[in-house]
């Protein structure tokens, strides 16, 4: 029963109902891991191209996002979004107002287990736009910023149609960095409160971004932090590029040759994209068009995409689908012996 909901739920989402895709991702949440068994979540033809926007608390991930919503709902900045022909078939064509998802994820509180959910309030400005839909998820008690909810949910907006989904996350740390595991485009948000860039390279933020965002960057120190970031994604280069031979020569001895050379086309072109560093404001409006830029560009790289398939993804989504089912069958089996219990 639940499985044929999920599946009418995904066809009404499909044509456009934007109530039922908001329906749709409940019934994702509720159900978990077991949603997979509709094979309508594991066939996107042409996903939506996944930004993570990810950084410290208080860096102004919220505000940025928001403002960026302006930016690239007003002018599309390139954005290609999907036009549903009669029969049903997806095509891109060039217009002004493209597909938008945003999955902002909330800390859940260890004791309560609950979110505020209170990123939505600043999102608030772009509630009732049609091309805009803005879902907030809590983590569940997950350590890396991503919830198992939340790699089913964006499995989601890919069959639906989006042409754009924005991943902010809970604040980056040591452990925080999942987001490269879902994300095609890592942004990091930093403020010049943040500390040098040593910090940086200790919360481990410099190998998985794409491109830095000094926020509030009228305030003192900007400048500095933008230097000292570029300096350590200057030196960090030969290392990534060591590493990601490594891995490829690991690789390739435990998958076939077809598999290895896949994986060794993606790492290294992951490996020899550039790491921008921008200065903006979210709040004086500043700076956004060039953040906007940056997106819009990497969108068209397919290479980036393609990176999602590889060995090394799909291994980290499935571990953490399989941790999600284990968790919930251990709390289901204590449950039980509670009741018994009482």
């Amino acid at each position: 029963m639940a499985q044929n909901r999920l599946k009418a739920l995904i066809t009404e989402a499909q044509s456009g109902d934007m109530a039922a895709f908001a329906r749709l991702l409940t019934e994702i949440e509720r159900l978990g891991p077991s949603s997979l068994a509709a094979q309508e979540l594991l066939n996107a033809s042409d996903p939506a191209f996944r930004v993570g926007i990810t950084g410290p608390p208080g860096a102004g991930k919220s505000t940025l996002i928001s403002e960026l919503l302006g930016e690239l709902s007003s002018s599309g900045v390139g954005v290609q979004s999907r036009v549903q022909r009669s029969d049903g078939v997806q095509k891109s064509s060039d217009v002004c107002q493209p597909k938008i998802g945003v999955l902002a994820v909330d800390p859940s509180s260890p004791i309560t287990h609950g979110a505020i959910l209170g990123d939505r309030i600043r999102y608030s400005d772009h509630a009732l736009k049609e091309n805009i839909f803005i879902r907030s998820l809590g983590t569940r008690g997950s350590l890396g910023g991503l919830s198992a909810s939340a790699y089913l949910m964006l499995r989601a907006f890919d069959i639906c149609g989006f042409d754009l989904v924005l991943i902010e996350t809970v604040g980056v740390g040591q452990v925080e960095v999942e987001i490269m595991n879902v994300a095609d485009f890592v942004t990091v948000v930093l403020v010049p409160e943040s500390g040098d860039s040593i910090q940086a390279m200790k919360a481990g933020i410099i190998e998985i971004a794409d491109l830095f965002v000094v926020n509030k960057s009228d305030r003192p120190g900007a400048e500095a932090l933008k230097r000292e970031i570029e300096a350590s994604v200057a030196m960090s280069a030969p290392v990534a590029e060591f590493e990601s031979e490594s891995e490829s020569e690991s690789e390739s001895e435990s998958e076939s040759l077809s598999s290895a050379s896949s994986s060794d086309t993606t790492d290294s072109a992951s490996s020899s994209r550039g790491v921008e560093v921008l200065l903006a404001s979210a709040l004086k409006r500043e700076g956004l068009s060039q953040v906007a830029q940056a997106i819009s560009s990497a969108q068209k790289n397919i290479d980036l995409k393609k990176n999602r398939s590889s060995v090394k993804r799909l291994r980290e989504e499935a571990k953490c689908l399989m941790r999600a089912s284990l968790e919930a069958e251990a709390a289901r089996r204590v449950a039980k012996i509670s009741n018994v219990e009482d």
